[in-house]
């Protein structure tokens, strides 16, 4: 199946657990995607309390119980029963004592009763938007992953998540269509909201010394008359781990960036997701 012909996220998650897609943006259009983040139960806490601080760069859209892989709180966040949170992202990374040590295509064989999936609302959930207001992302027009970057802007730490910085994704745009991008994309609360910075200026205050360099994700090619546009990112999280190096005992997992986890939320349920939902 071609996946820019599926039309709903239950198709897309099945793709990927089957491993026939890498790069979702563009994919599923109108429903929300996710970062994820796994985590040993006794981190769980910590981590949720990192969200709730830091609600521009970990939008906490959901949560496993302890242990179960099939089924995310709230409920309509995977309405389908054939959901499996181990397999339905494209892929995955591993990290152990902060560091990552490698990619794979499930958890299969590493999951335990232990562990608490988090889902974090990810930016590529508004580039439909702005594509239909003719500001398609560059990345998509190239086939390329959004790059991203780490920053000096710091997180409102939680327990072991301590000096942790936020990541930035960047979107070329020309000077004149920025209000344009972030009157689009501030509705999207959820997932990032508005861009938190722009301009070539912006690189001094971000503490991004080469924007042909990104940390993820690859370069892009400006237009005359580009400038880089960046929004908070959902790989935040796995800079935290990074951070709390060993602090954190037991493996952690998290997608590989812009391999997301499809949601059956959608860009209708916006207005609720913008509020509080876990306290």
């Amino acid at each position: 199946m071609d996946p820019t012909l599926c039309q709903t996220a239950h198709q897309v998650r099945l793709l990927g657990r089957q491993n026939h897609i890498t790069n979702t943006s563009g994919l599923a259009p109108g429903y929300l995607q996710a970062n994820l983040l796994v985590l040993p139960s006794r981190h769980a806490e910590d981590f949720h309390n990192l969200c709730l601080r830091n609600p521009v760069s970990c939008p906490l859209l959901g949560l496993t119980q302890k242990g179960n892989p099939h089924i995310i709180y709230p409920s309509t966040c995977i309405k389908d029963k054939d959901f499996d949170l181990r397999t339905d992202c494209p892929k995955y990374r591993v990290y152990k004592d902060g560091k990552y040590i490698e990619s794979r295509t499930d958890l299969m064989n590493l999951w335990t009763d232990d562990y608490v999936g988090f889902l974090i609302g990810c930016s590529f959930s508004f580039e439909d938007a702005l594509s239909d207001a003719g500001l398609r992302p560059r990345h998509q027009a190239t086939g390329t992953i959004v790059p991203m970057y780490k920053t000096r802007i710091p997180l409102l730490a939680s327990g072991v998540f301590k000096n942790g910085t936020c990541i930035v994704s960047m979107r070329p745009y020309r000077m004149e269509d920025v209000e344009r991008v972030r009157e689009i994309t501030r509705p999207f609360l959820a997932t990032h909201g508005e861009p938190v910075d722009w301009g070539w200026d912006a690189l001094e205050r971000l503490g991004i010394s080469d924007i042909e360099k990104p940390d993820f994700g690859e370069r892009q090619v400006f237009e005359d008359g580009e400038v880089p546009v960046f929004w908070a990112c959902g790989v935040t999280p796995q800079m935290a781990v990074e951070s709390a190096g060993d602090r954190i005992e037991g493996l952690v997992f998290a997608h590989e960036p812009a391999h997301m986890l499809i949601t059956d939320f959608t860009v209708k349920d916006l207005e609720t997701l913008g509020k509080p939902l876990y306290n």
